[in-house]
């Protein structure tokens, strides 16, 4: 079984494409991943750039994902560690790495900068290997 950490871009893309992922694939994500995901679509909704139906029918579609949310405090702290050694001025992109290095395989993200960032510390995989 291959373990997976998505970002909150992934599983928007995931559910706007109504994606089946393979049965011996197990994602993970930090906890924060709903509230990201819930911001995002609710700012596509005001910003016009989708229906207030569109964001609710992906938002069912991940609540019928399986998908394992993790956030205890061995996360946070690599999470910390994590974020002070790229620099970044916060820790949410750094809680995904953490937990690609402490829980999965490799990370899937959309954003080629945090890719880039991310692939010094944890194997970085394209969104085609969930499918």
């Amino acid at each position: 079984m291959s373990r997976y950490v998505i970002g909150p871009d992934v599983a928007i893309r995931l559910a706007g494409d109504e994606a089946v992922i393979h049965g011996e694939h197990q994602i993970l994500a930090p906890a924060l991943l709903r509230s990201q995901v819930l911001s995002r679509l609710y700012q596509a909704v005001i910003h016009s750039e989708m229906t207030q139906k569109d964001a609710e029918r992906r938002l069912n579609y991940l609540r019928g994902l399986r998908m394992r949310l993790l956030g205890d405090r061995v996360l946070q702290s690599t999470a910390w560690k994590v974020a002070d050694a790229l620099g970044w001025p916060d820790t949410l992109d750094a809680e995904y790495v953490a937990l690609t290095q402490l829980h999965a395989d490799a990370f899937i993200t959309l954003d080629p900068e945090l890719a880039r960032a991310a692939k010094d510390l944890v194997a970085v995989a394209p969104i085609e290997a969930l499918y």
